[in-house]
């Protein structure tokens, strides 16, 4: 993302950028420092079902991107949810200044 802002925790790096779209969509980058595949997969599968409770609490047309870090293999689902809502949410701040 070019605009926007940035919002990091020690599980993931949140990038918000607002836009004049309808509906707001969420993008996920988990590299193959977080693990191997199936650990990968795990992690996307479950920043994927976060996104999806979170979205509809977002203002329309905000893009999201979530980059996850290598301590996000370790997390629980708990602190996944935890950590993506308080940097969306601190990202979302920091847009709107």
């Amino acid at each position: 993302m070019r605009r926007g802002s940035r919002s990091g925790r020690k599980t993931m790096v949140v990038y918000v950028e607002r836009t004049g779209d309808a509906s707001s969509i969420a993008g996920f980058a988990v590299s193959r420092a977080v693990g191997v595949a199936v650990v990968r997969n795990r992690v996307k599968r479950r920043l994927r079902a976060i996104a999806a409770e979170l979205l509809p609490t977002l203002p329309a047309g905000t893009h999201l991107v979530v980059r996850a870090l290598p301590p996000a293999a370790g997390s629980s689902y708990e602190t996944l949810r935890r950590d993506l809502r308080d940097a969306a949410s601190s990202a979302l701040r920091k847009a709107s200044l």
